[in-house]
């Protein structure tokens, strides 16, 4: 829902676009549950005195969209890093493919105007916010057409920001940083986008989608192989960091599913994370008089 923010921004979508996507031209496997050639990133900071209650309404407004034909899908990260944060992810394919949600929000708060209550909700406890669009960029990527989406439960996410006119250098640094993962053989593969709108240009925000916090464990371990796999590429990624970087910043965030909604060929991919069954507790039976054989609590103190 977190695209309902957009509706202000609308007028920013111009042909900025086409001058990201030159030469990307590897599709990713899995369209539905792989990296997205747009995303949509809302970052959200709330008051600590409204926190439950900003939980609670995003979880009813997600299982109010369950019911609805909303327009677009959101991935919900909660930051576990960094500053308290709320960061949402839409996924697109294009500028175009924004049309759409754009246009039709306003008309599905007007119809459904319980879901609006709980915007206005979510909005009136907001801190801060800002909405970001960035573009896949595959040519600097590690194995991105190995990302399977649905499988993923945290993300690190490393965001650069570069002195002006040092893209080519970023790109160069990556490139071979990508080339020693390959000597390693990692099997943690990563996908790079390019900030487009809404954020100092330029900027890249690199995702690694991870199953388990215990990968991190993994990172920590090959450092010295991967250092020994850069070769003589090292020094030169050392000083381009040294030289284009402006700032850098790594952050860890956690997936949250209930304030996340996903359509159901991408929730197929993981269905006991994204659309878990409810649970039923059994109810309890009345105490039977004399022995039955089975120890009560009193009987076992």
């Amino acid at each position: 829902m977190m695209i309902a923010n957009l509706i202000a921004a609308a007028a920013a979508f111009t042909l900025t676009f086409a001058s990201v996507v030159v030469g990307q031209t590897k599709e990713p496997v899995g369209s539905e549950t792989a990296p997205p050639k747009l995303l949509v990133l809302v970052y959200q900071r709330f008051s600590f005195e409204k926190g439950r209650d900003h939980d609670k309404w995003e979880i009813a407004a997600a299982r109010a969209c369950q019911k609805l034909a909303v327009p677009n899908s959101w991935i919900v990260l909660d930051s576990i890093t960094g500053e308290p944060e709320v960061l949402s992810f839409d996924p697109f394919d294009s500028f175009a493919q924004l049309e759409k949600p754009v246009a039709e929000w306003g008309s599905i708060y007007a119809t459904h105007p319980e879901l609006g209550r709980l915007q206005a909700q979510i909005n009136a406890a907001l801190v801060s916010q800002r909405t970001v669009i960035a573009v896949r960029r595959d040519d600097l990527s590690y194995r991105a057409n190995q990302i399977d989406l649905s499988k993923a439960r945290f993300f690190r996410i490393l965001e650069v920001q570069l002195h002006p006119g040092r893209e080519n250098e970023f790109a160069e640094a990556f490139q071979k940083l990508s080339a020693a993962y390959e000597k390693t053989e990692s099997d943690l593969p990563w996908v790079v986008y390019q900030v487009n709108l809404g954020m100092p240009l330029p900027t890249f925000l690199t995702f690694v989608p991870m199953k388990a916090l215990g990968q991190n464990d993994d990172l920590l371990k090959r450092r010295e192989s991967l250092h020994a796999a850069e070769g003589d590429a090292a020094e030169r990624m050392q000083q381009i960091a040294r030289e284009a970087y402006a700032t850098t910043q790594s952050n860890l965030y956690s997936i949250n599913p209930d304030k996340s909604h996903v359509s159901k060929e991408f929730a197929a991919g993981d269905p006991e994370f994204w659309t878990p069954k409810p649970q039923v507790t059994a109810k309890r039976g009345k105490k039977r008089s004399g022995n039955s054989g089975v120890e009560t609590p009193n009987q076992r103190k």
